[in-house]
């Protein structure tokens, strides 16, 4: 693959000053940076740009480049990368280059505070409860911070010492030499971890981490309508940050209990109303369980097992937003399988009043009804008016 131009690469003219040549490297390096840029092609990028500035502010390299294009720099020295290898090299050359930063837009390296972890736990619910919304007490183990030394680790009145190893810094510089002169490489101290201090007298209650294990009880706000496999977020009810970091988050996970009758379909809920034959046949007034308590409903004559009949805005609330579900009743009819000898006269009685259906014969109201299957009909319940 040929070489691109260096001064096409750096975006300048042939006639830029090495201060225009330095302004546009200085753009070209932050941008393409692989400790910036996680683009994959951002490593070959930063190595063209650096290349290219290596050469033309070099006055003989220049002069050659120039008058014999690339070929001109065939010779022994012309690889500007020469003494490094991977990233740890292009981090030594963006370091000295931009004045000993580390990474984009600081003069020093900063301590980085740690989060603490995230904790979890589970929390089990009766099907109301995630209806209607609840508020309830869990039990977190974790570390908080101390309160004897406030998470400063040192015991109360004491102070801390300057780290001499790093001379209160939190750094270590290390001075490489390499074709273009000297680049320092910094790292975080391993004495004090960056901080620049250490403890002379650690705090009693703590031993110096400045977080110490307790068990703290947290009432926590359900929202009506939740539903099981459902996480709330609790932010900075997680553990406490080592070294004075930021607390994580407490995520609490729902698991809903099984209710006896009630069934939930999203913002539904389903319910199976036994029947007798003869109140299918006749119609009737019956009492059904709703979550807000008993209700009564009309059975209307003929009803056919499988109806699905609607109780509006009986179902479960919706989180985002206003209004309910609706409660979808569906009815079976029981079949008795034991009969006084009264009964069995009856309905024989009655049978011989009542047309015989022929095999093969099904009407196409009652074929159209088997066909669509529970929660066809359920669909149709949530469609009609």
């Amino acid at each position: 693959m040929s070489k691109r131009d260096y001064y096409e690469v750096l975006g300048v003219s042939k006639s830029a000053t090495d201060d225009e040549l330095k302004s546009s490297y200085r753009k070209l390096a932050k941008k393409y940076h692989p400790d910036v840029n996680k683009e994959p092609d951002a490593e070959e990028k930063f190595k063209e740009v650096t290349e290219a500035y290596n050469v033309l502010t070099d006055k003989q390299k220049r002069a050659a480049y120039d008058r014999y294009g690339h070929a001109g720099m065939s010779g022994a020295g012309a690889n500007p990368f020469e003494g490094f290898s991977g990233v740890g090299g292009f981090s030594d050359i963006f370091e000295q280059f931009f004045g000993g930063m580390n990474g984009v837009g600081g003069q020093q390296q900063q301590r980085r505070v740690q989060k603490g972890a995230d904790l979890k736990t589970t929390l089990v619910l009766t099907f109301e409860e995630a209806v209607f919304g609840v508020e309830k007490e869990v039990t977190v183990n974790r570390y908080d911070t101390c309160g004897r030394c406030k998470g400063n680790r040192s015991e109360p009145g004491t102070e801390t010492a300057r780290c001499e190893v790093c001379k209160g810094t939190g750094e270590i510089r290390r001075t490489q030499n390499s074709i273009f002169g000297q680049f320092v490489n910094v790292t975080s101290c391993d004495r004090c971890r960056g901080e620049g201090r250490i403890v002379v007298t650690p705090c009693k209650e703590c031993r110096g981490e400045g977080r110490v294990r307790v068990t703290k009880p947290l009432m926590v706000k359900i929202p009506a309508g939740i539903d099981a496999n459902r996480q709330i977020r609790i932010t900075g009810e997680g553990e406490a940050g080592p070294r004075g970091g930021v607390p994580g988050n407490l995520y609490v996970s729902i698991v809903v209990k099984e209710h006896p009758v009630f069934q939930r379909r999203e913002n539904d809920i389903l319910l199976d109303l036994p029947l007798t034959y003869w109140q299918a046949a006749l119609g009737d007034r019956v009492e059904v369980p709703t979550v807000d308590g008993p209700m009564e409903l009309e059975i209307k004559p003929g009803s056919q097992n499988g109806d699905i009949l609607k109780l509006r805005e009986k179902g479960v609330p919706y989180l985002q937003g206003n209004g309910r579900g609706d409660q979808l009743v569906n009815l079976k009819v029981v079949v008795p399988k034991k009969l006084t000898e009264e009964q069995r006269r009856l309905l024989t009685e009655l049978s011989k009043t009542m047309p015989r259906e022929k095999i093969g014969k099904t009407s196409a109201a009652e074929k159209e009804h088997e066909e669509k299957g529970f929660f066809g009909r359920i669909k149709d319940a949530l469609g009609s008016n």
